[in-house]
């Protein structure tokens, strides 16, 4: 079975079209991953998504406590 990180990164990759679905659901992938997982999904999102959406990962990352 496919892990929940794996998930969350189809999920993104998914609604990435879309500014504000995909903003969402990165909220509410922060929400569901821990420790680990939560610094994975951030190198994962800035490699795939950084250019198209770095203010969305600054805004969402910054809430994040990453332990």
């Amino acid at each position: 079975m496919a892990s929940m990180l794996e998930y969350v990164k189809l999920i993104l990759q998914k609604v990435s079209f879309d500014r504000q679905l995909f903003e969402k659901e990165l909220k509410k992938a922060l929400q569901t991953l821990v420790g680990d997982e939560v610094k994975q999904l951030k190198q994962w999102c800035y490699a795939q998504f950084g250019r198209m959406y770095r203010v969305v990962l600054n805004r969402c990352f910054s809430r994040t406590r990453l332990a």
